[in-house]
């Protein structure tokens, strides 16, 4: 059975709710907190919990919403941060064992500088493999982090941890980071909307190894919420040199008003390159028929005649072997083994490899650009695949061990630098499928309300029985969650 779930956001229904004096922010902490607990022992969600914060920042919410000022556009409002961000408080370690949690942590990263003062509450920081590698999310740090659709599958990776806290309904919205993918991969596998902006409109610091491909972005139940969080987290941070501008757009305002009547869309089942699961290609090619009921004019086109990976790969690789030349040798022996042996790769690739492929990506992006000259959006898979095993195998099912192999789509425009998003479009083996969005540089108000339109006339569907019975056998779990709870400053 699949129920049509509202599609409207749901921070706005909660701030409603607060201004009618019908909730309180110390209510929803409460209950974050709770759900929390009840599902982070399967989960494995959650590298960091803190109760006291959470309730002390939903305590001056509350105030605040009682004198009718509130502070900001999330006033009251959960907020997961993934731990690739700096939060004032609370330890930075990216699921690596060669940070000592025993430092200073006296600084914001500008993301979670501009959500605090849009007053969200936070509560705890999210699971990311090591240094943010992969497409699953397991690190020597924390573990595995399992999807909530099926614990023996991963939520994708490296913002694996926010998408399961989202599906989990533990909290409304997650911060996502993004270098090849990691936003839209879980999105995909967890059956959420989640963006990666154009490159430089959310300001990233520190910044990534992987350079000029690394993006930060929302990560929500509905695409609505994706716009409001936008709002908060875009905008200029002097430590990030790359960072755009504000656009002056209020996306939270304006993701409603658009329309797909008269639009040019590209439909690429497999970019060109690559031919996904025939479920996958079904249910992307059924989205695309809701896009043409709404107006657009809809035509197969492929941006790619041949797969940009092995550009992406010598320039990833270059960022790897940075990453292990800063470690000595005890630090290399604490680290995720399969990461050491990625980063050593990079050592072999020559001065005159990196060039050719800065060149390539240039041109790359060139085509890129001409190609949204005839077309206002793409629609693509997010991924060939439903969500791939949380742990390794030695078949050829989508496990840890061959991720590459299935991990085909989304860098080719962290590349280009493009907006880009994942939207849920339906259901293979009661697995979601992501469908991915994307449009020219600096449109990133009309991949929202492409996904708003579609996921409107679309759903999104949920099948609840499906998702209440999955919850149900991840209820209580057998990981130690006060182990995870922030000592007392």
């Amino acid at each position: 059975t699949r129920v049509r779930s509202s599609a409207a956001s749901d921070v706005y229904k909660r701030q409603e709710l607060y201004r009618a004096k019908k909730l309180s922010p110390v209510e929803v902490a409460t209950e974050t907190l709770r759900r929390l607990e009840r599902y982070e022992g399967a989960l494995n969600a959650f590298v960091l919990y803190d109760p006291d914060t959470a309730m002390a920042m939903a305590r001056a919410s509350e105030a605040r919403w009682r004198q009718g000022a509130p502070q900001g556009l999330l006033d009251g409002i959960p907020v997961a941060i993934k731990d690739t961000q700096l939060t004032r408080g609370w330890p930075r370690l990216l699921g690596s064992r060669t940070i000592s949690p025993d430092q200073e942590w006296s600084e914001d990263s500008p993301v979670t500088a501009k959500l605090r003062a849009a007053g969200a509450v936070f509560f705890g920081k999210t699971t990311t493999p090591e240094f943010g590698w992969k497409a699953v999310t397991d690190s020597p740090l924390s573990g595995v982090t399992r999807n909530p659709w099926n614990l023996e599958r991963s939520p994708g990776g490296s913002s694996g941890g926010s998408a399961a806290a989202l599906v989990a309904g533990i909290g409304p919205l997650a911060v996502g980071t993004d270098a090849g993918g990691s936003i839209r991969i879980p999105a995909s596998f967890s059956g959420i909307p989640g963006l990666k902006p154009t490159f430089g409109r959310v300001p990233v610091y520190p910044p990534s190894a992987f350079g000029d491909v690394a993006h930060v972005g929302p990560m929500a139940r509905t695409v609505e919420d994706n716009a409001l969080m936008l709002d908060a987290m875009k905008g200029p941070d002097s430590r990030d040199w790359y960072s755009l501008p504000d656009d002056g757009i209020a996306y939270r305002d304006q993701v409603r008003d658009g329309s797909l009547k008269g639009k040019r869309v590209a439909l690429s089942p497999t970019l060109g390159y690559h031919e996904p699961a025939p479920a996958v290609r079904e249910a992307v090619e059924r989205a695309a028929r809701v896009f043409a009921d709404l107006g657009a004019t809809v035509e197969q086109a492929d941006p790619f005649s041949e797969s940009p990976f092995p550009v992406f790969e010598t320039l990833a690789l270059g960022g790897f072997w940075a990453l292990l030349r800063g470690m000595n040798p005890e630090q290399v022996a604490l680290m995720d083994p399969g990461l050491v042996e990625l980063c050593r790769h990079g050592e072999a690739v020559t001065q005159a490899q990196y060039v050719d492929a800065v060149v390539k990506r240039v041109g790359l992006g060139q085509a890129v650009r001409r190609f949204f000259d005839r077309y206002d959006l793409l629609l693509s898979p997010t991924m060939p695949v439903t969500a791939a095993y949380a742990d390794p195998r030695s078949d050829d099912a989508p496990n840890p061990n061959n991720a590459w192999k299935w991990t085909t789509y989304t860098y080719a425009f962290n590349l280009t630098k493009n907006p880009s998003a994942s939207v849920p479009c339906g259901f293979a083996d009661g697995l979601p499928v992501g469908l991915m969005v994307t449009g020219p540089l600096y449109d990133d108000l009309g991949v929202l309300q492409a996904c708003r339109a579609y996921e409107e006339a679309a759903g999104p569907l949920w099948p609840s029985a499906e998702l209440t019975a999955a919850l149900r056998k991840a209820e209580g779990g057998t990981g130690d969650v006060k182990a995870k709870i922030r000592p007392a400053q």
